[in-house]
């Protein structure tokens, strides 16, 4: 993986499916500096930072137990998607995450956030991973390109984000595995064009809950 080049931000206000509002885990892990409330999105080598970062850093064992779990869920995330990207990020932590990408196109028809009928079966499909995982948490984040603005853009790519988080919840998936559901309208495009429909995706990203770093600390993950 490339050296990390930070570009953060923090998101004060984070929705989450069913339009209530909630901050990450939050919880501090070890000893150290109080925890940094809520998601870190940013570029890395482009890939995102996500997560909640802890107060303290997960020790070296713990994290290599970490990244064994989530190698395992992104196998298991790439055999049974076939029409979504699957990829290896770092979460706010600095330890292995998994991100998965659906293209617009796959589930929403242009300028609609009603998920198309044949995409259910892709959602329910990933739903078996999220629920075999259940101490992975989850951050689902709706992206639009640039054509229309913001006044257009932004509550698309929010409706988008909670149509899936919706729909993963419907699948049994629960709903406190789900940690931040955002719209970030036209921010952090893939390609710089006006129009583009690798900008208009859905990315959803699996990281270590506190759970999980709590039995990768103990020996037990």
């Amino acid at each position: 993986m490339n050296k990390k080049k930070a570009s953060t931000l923090a998101l004060c206000v984070l929705l989450i499916a069913g339009c209530s509002t909630k901050t990450g885990t939050g919880a501090l892990i070890g000893t150290g500096g109080g925890a940094v409330l809520g998601a870190i999105v940013g570029k890395i080598a482009g890939n995102t930072l996500v997560g909640t970062a802890v107060g303290a850093a997960v020790g070296a064992g713990a994290g290599a137990a970490i990244g064994k779990h989530m190698d395992k869920v992104k196998a298991q995330a790439q055999e049974e998607l076939q029409n979504a990207k699957v990829e290896e990020v770092t979460d706010a932590n600095g330890l292995k995450a998994v991100k998965v990408t659906f293209d617009s196109g796959i589930l929403f028809d242009l300028n609609k956030s009603e998920i198309s009928a044949d995409s259910k079966n892709e959602l329910a499909k990933f739903s078996n991973v999220l629920k075999t995982n259940q101490d992975c948490s989850v951050d689902i984040y709706g992206y639009t390109d640039r054509s229309g603005g913001d006044g257009i853009n932004v509550p698309l790519s929010q409706k988008r984000a909670l149509a899936v988080a919706n729909y993963l919840k419907d699948c049994g998936v629960s709903g406190a595995q789900l940690k931040n559901v955002n719209g970030m309208g036209s921010q952090n495009p893939i390609v710089d064009k006006e129009v583009a429909r690798e900008n208009r995706r859905v990315e959803v990203f699996l990281y270590a809950s506190e759970a999980m770093v709590e039995k990768a600390q103990s020996g037990n993950l």
